[in-house]
């Protein structure tokens, strides 16, 4: 297996370091999508190997194939306000090719219809709660299944439906790391109540659109957009275009026998480091170059301690642990740099979501996620810190924090001249919240430290693995760092329940 284990760290630091370089060397320029082909090129060189099944692989590469050579020939660049939903026209297509080949799985997907529309009590309920901030921050599109997401609801509806078992978390992954359309549920609710309609007249506007997302996700999508104001593409030749493009890659899929979530989930999460990671607001973003330096130490660190530990793994799932372990603990280390660690902002971020609440009732579904990405990352990260800081003592040896029995390899952050001299970039003699102010940044936006081309890399490689288990929504509790730490909702997560 340490093939697979090398094979893994190669493909996910090359994806990673095609994004870090031409971010550095673009930053502060004009975003052009041919700026992500060394995205494209690291991709096209993953091959399946051992007992990895080629369709998997194959689901992976021509998804960033066809939406690079769709997007290249639709439009030169993508708006900042436009680029977060790249990501998001993948699984609609998906799901509709999934829909002709199998009509059973359509069926399905019928009953799961009809049974949203029974659901009127529980969705009114959740979509409430959201509205009003009542599970705290929250990632209404999580990866996982915890209070307020999208994947929460889904799976409790999921429960009262009778259709197969594999098409139930065909349905649950196609809202999680498969990304079907743009919508994140309660936005109708909220907007309807602000707008002075009534209770019941926003629950039902809620249950039509979530209906609408399953029964034709392309016109769902298109019309999203169409409301959003995007502006950029013409998103349903997009998708058009996709859908032709992906149809023997999905076929293929389903004759080897891939699970339908895996097959809904893959072809979306990859594709995200075109027009979106490797986009123009990455590079707004970047001009300032202690979030540049963030970064590429961060990124750093994660090569070397998935390098230094190749010898020592003894499973593919020790390889992605240790990979966004090891971001999460460089996080937390830049972090405590400046004297704040994750607690501390954990407490600043909950506090400032229920002012945030207030001041913006019709916020974006989304607004929250990614700070609630960063304080899980930053949390789990304290946690390894603060137990290494208590195994160094009172000892002139370095911080180093273990994830299972691997070693962390901070150096990488000590030997940064920029984070090391925050000193440069703010008044000399009070430059005390340098490193902070670049992570408050981050924390809108932590794809790069989470990593996630590292993980759709790896995740592509476990899945080639395992293809008859739905790889998405993650089945374990992610420990929240607003539950761990602040609110009481761990009796709301689904995680144990998953279908």
């Amino acid at each position: 297996m340490e093939e697979i284990y090398s094979k893994m760290v190669n493909e996910a630091m090359a994806a990673q370091w095609a994004d870090v370089d031409i971010i550095k060397e673009k930053r502060g320029h004009e975003f052009k999508i041919k700026h992500a082909k060394g995205y494209v090129d690291v991709a096209n060189k993953m091959e399946a190997v051992g007992n990895q099944d080629p369709s998997v692989i194959k689901l992976h590469k021509d998804s960033i194939n066809a939406h690079f050579d769709i997007l290249s020939e639709l439009t030169k660049t993508v708006r900042p306000e436009d680029d977060p939903f790249v990501e998001h026209y993948q699984t609609p297509a998906i799901l509709e090719i999934l829909y002709k080949e199998d009509p059973e799985f359509r069926k399905s997907v019928e009953k799961f219809i009809q049974t949203i529309e029974k659901s009127e009590a529980l969705i009114g309920k959740e979509v409430l709660r959201r509205y009003g901030g009542f599970y705290g921050p929250t990632c209404v599109v999580d990866f996982a299944l915890i209070p307020g997401s999208t994947s929460n609801i889904v799976n409790r509806i999921l429960k009262n439906v009778d259709i197969p078992i594999a098409h139930k978390q065909a349905i649950l992954a196609s809202k999680s790391w498969g990304m079907n359309t743009s919508y994140g549920f309660g936005e109708k609710f909220t907007n309807a109540v602000e707008a002075g309609k009534s209770l019941n007249e926003a629950i039902k506007e809620e249950i039509e659109m979530i209906k609408f997302i399953y029964d034709k996700p392309i016109d769902a999508q298109t019309k999203l957009m169409d409301d959003f104001g995007h502006e950029s593409f013409d998103v349903r030749k997009y998708m058009g275009e996709y859908k032709k493009k992906m149809e023997s890659a999905v076929v293929a899929a389903m004759e080897s026998e891939v699970h339908y979530g895996n097959i809904v989930t893959i072809p979306a999460y990859c594709v995200g480091d075109i027009a979106h990671h490797v986009a123009q607001s990455t590079f707004n973003m970047c001009k300032d170059d202690v979030v540049m330096g963030v970064i590429e130490a961060v990124s750093t660190v994660m090569d070397n301690t998935l390098r230094s530990n190749l010898k020592n793994f003894k499973s593919e799932y020790e390889v992605l642990s240790l990979a966004t372990g090891s971001t999460a603990a460089a996080t937390e280390c830049i972090l405590e740099l400046d004297g704040f660690n994750a607690p501390t902002v954990v407490d600043l971020l909950t506090k400032r979501f229920h002012n945030y609440v207030q001041l913006y009732p019709t916020r974006g579904a989304a607004a929250e996620l990614h700070n609630h990405d960063f304080m899980d990352m930053i949390y789990r990260g304290w946690k390894l810190i603060d137990k290494a800081r208590r195994v160094k003592n009172g000892s002139d040896a370095p911080i180093t924090p273990k994830i299972g029995n691997f070693k962390v390899d901070l150096d990488p952050i000590f030997k940064n001249e920029v984070i090391m001299n925050p000193q440069r970039y703010a008044y000399p003699a009070c430059a005390i919240t340098v490193r902070f102010s670049a992570l408050m940044r981050l924390a809108d936006y932590p794809c790069l430290l989470t990593s996630e081309p590292v993980t759709a890399t790896m995740m592509t490689n476990i899945i080639a693995l395992h293809k008859e288990t739905p790889g998405a929504p993650a089945r374990v509790c992610k420990d929240c760092a607003t539950a761990c730490l602040v609110d009481f909702r761990h009796q709301y997560c689904q995680y144990r329940e998953a279908v």
